[in-house]
């Protein structure tokens, strides 16, 4: 129901949109059943210590009191007061009445702090399913939203750019969840939003609740708790459809603004937007898996070949040098897709991690950029995420060495090449 945005100097800065309430959508998809989500694409658990900040390699604070457009009241900031794992599973977006940094704000020193946090430059998609499963805030002027930009924003601006908001709340209506797509010549129309409201006046922000979309090329549909409540496709509006390009995921909590206006009296802080999850999917309709090559042994340091631990298709199991042999573990496929695959399951980093000695290992694939992997001419095996090479621990030579990543040195350690 807002927005946005356009770029300066790398910051996102907001358009000024006065949005109109419509009434809650009737729910008559509610008949039709969710379908399963495809393969699983890139998701963060949150599963860090409590106090550790958003997974860098995925997230990007987005900072400023601009008011974003809206007449936001919060400085975003890039602190773990703000963001951070909360020790229990869940990632923390916290509002507080404070500032201690002495920020200013369109309307002077800021009274609000909060965060913003997006996955530009680190993970964009068209289309698939995207889902978050929240705990939203409570009290008047809450703002919080899970939502998308294209990718073009930075260059074309907004709305032209597209926005899909996949969950978007307010306080005063603690118990609605609405569901909006911008783009030219409809941001704000009534034919652009859908809304579903809880049952018995329940409150969003009492239990977790899981908000999801399907984009598909032609049509979006809006889900809560697996209830469908909303479609929107090209016929719904009256400007082009512009969602035919990749966009990047935003989570924020935003403090006032013309939409849900200021805190009251009887606004309690800190508030706090609980995320559990965040996944992405191949739509259950997405065409099967990519076309793989024939299996190759893939061999390097003192002529021995990679081979899983245990030689068997477990999840984690790790990658290792061993004695070339005819064994099913030391087969591996080139997948269209990037993959590098063997005993069913993908080559894969650890927690997708980007770091010197991150574990490499066998995984369920997933297509994420933990499991991206280049061969090149070279002869070198490398993580285009981590822009890191596939190496032997230590420089070890024996059967079990283990395998990782690190800085490509052009060692003999990180030569591979393929055999038959």
């Amino acid at each position: 129901m807002k927005r946005r945005l356009m770029p300066l100097v790398m910051v996102i800065v907001g358009f000024t949109l006065t949005a109109t309430l419509i009434a809650p959508e009737p729910p008559a998809l509610a008949a039709t059943g969710m379908p399963a989500p495809g393969a699983l694409v890139w998701s963060d658990e949150f599963s860090g210590p409590a106090g550790t900040a958003p997974d860098s390699s995925k997230w990007v604070p987005d900072t400023g009191g601009s008011g974003w457009g809206n007449g936001e009241l919060q400085y975003y900031t890039s602190s773990p007061r703000n963001a951070a794992m909360d020790g229990q599973g869940n990632l923390a977006i916290t509002a507080r009445r404070e500032n201690p940094e002495g920020y200013s704000c369109h309307y002077g020193p800021c009274q609000y702090t909060s965060a913003r946090l997006m996955t530009a430059g680190k993970f964009s998609r068209t289309q698939g399913r995207f889902e978050a499963r929240l705990k939203l805030p409570k009290g008047q002027g809450m703002w919080p939203a899970f939502w998308m930009l294209g990718n073009n924003v930075f260059t074309d601006g907004w709305p032209t750019s597209g926005e899909i908001d996949v969950m978007e709340n307010v306080g005063k209506e603690p118990g609605t969840v609405w569901g909006s797509i911008h783009g030219p010549g409809y941001s704000g129309a009534n034919s652009a939003n859908g809304s579903y409201t809880l049952p018995n006046r329940k409150a969003l922000g009492d239990a977790f609740h899981t908000f999801t979309v399907d984009w598909g090329p032609d049509s979006i549909t809006w889900y809560i708790d697996g209830i469908a409540y909303s479609r929107k496709s090209a016929a719904s509006v009256s400007g082009a459809w512009v969602f035919d390009h990749n966009f990047f995921i935003l989570l924020n909590l935003a403090v006032g603004g013309n939409w849900p206006g200021a805190p009251d009296s009887g606004t309690v802080f800190p508030q706090s937007l609980l995320v559990d999850y965040v996944r992405v999917y191949e739509l259950a309709d997405a065409p099967s898996p990519p076309a793989v090559a024939a299996g190759v042994r893939i061999q390097g340091y003192a002529g021995k070949c990679i081979d899983v631990a245990g030689r068997q298709a477990v999840d984690g199991a790790q990658l290792q040098l061993w004695d070339c042999d005819t064994a099913a573990s030391e087969q591996w496929s080139f997948a269209s897709n990037g993959t590098i695959r063997s005993l069913g399951k993908c080559m894969d980093v650890a927690w997708g991690s980007t770091a010197n000695g991150a574990r490499v290992q066998l995984a369920s694939c997933n297509g994420s950029a933990a499991q991206q992997f280049v061969l090149n001419s070279a002869g070198d095996l490398v993580n285009p995420q981590a822009n890191k090479c596939v190496d032997v621990a230590d420089w070890a030579s024996v059967n079990g060495s283990r395998l990782q990543l690190w800085d490509c040195a052009g060692s003999a350690n990180q030569k591979w090449w393929r055999m038959a």
